[in-house]
């Protein structure tokens, strides 16, 4: 299970960002694939609980079924950024098509923020959407999204793997609910008693 890219293969994607500052004691939450009012709702109340801000990387044709949810995101003070409008593998697709479907979704979503569904872009598509976006990768995945896996599995890969910079990626939808929701409130008390503050990616 691939949580962590490699740190000697990051270079070959080009300008991505992958970690922030690795001197500075920041986490930065993300969620991928909302907005989904069943989960995306439960996620934003837990936040609020524990004040935290985060970045949201929406799928366009969520926002455009559920506007009040997106609304939410955004009111309630955190970052938003684009996931495509339907959640597209960039190897999977003509460049064009890939563009198109990015360009839908920024019509909804006003970010200059962008993070490639599954992580997979091509070098190409990298260097023309760098011109417009800051591409946002990670330095741990989750895998929330497994439902094989348990949340002590879960909070054992963020105790291993998170440190200083890390961006972390959660999903807020429905095969992710479970889990996100069981693993959410006991990552952010473990950062917190380790010292860690948050930050959202801008």
């Amino acid at each position: 299970m691939n949580v962590q890219f490699p740190r000697l293969l990051r270079p070959l994607w080009g300008k991505v960002i992958w970690r922030k500052d690795p001197s500075s004691k920041v986490i930065y939450l993300t969620f991928d694939d909302g907005p989904v009012p069943e989960v995306t709702s439960l996620v934003l109340n837990m936040l609020d609980e524990h004040k935290v801000k985060a970045t949201f990387f929406c799928v366009g044709d969520n926002v455009q079924k559920h506007p009040e949810t997106f609304a939410q995101v955004m009111d309630r003070g955190h970052e938003v950024g684009n996931h495509t409008f339907n959640h597209l593998k960039g190897f999977s697709i003509s460049d064009e098509e890939y563009y198109d479907n990015i360009d839908k979704a920024a019509g909804l979503i006003d970010s200059k923020l962008f993070r490639p569904p599954y992580g997979r872009i091509t070098r190409r598509q990298i260097n023309e959407l760098k011109t417009k976006y800051k591409i946002i990768m990670w330095d741990v995945i989750t895998h929330d999204y497994n439902r094989n896996l348990s949340p002590e599995t879960i909070m054992r890969t963020i105790k291993r793997y998170s440190r200083n910079g890390s961006i972390v990626v959660f999903h807020d939808s429905i095969k992710a609910k479970e889990n996100v929701l069981a693993v959410l409130p006991l990552a952010i008390e473990y950062w917190k008693n380790k010292g860690y503050t948050f930050g959202v990616l801008d």
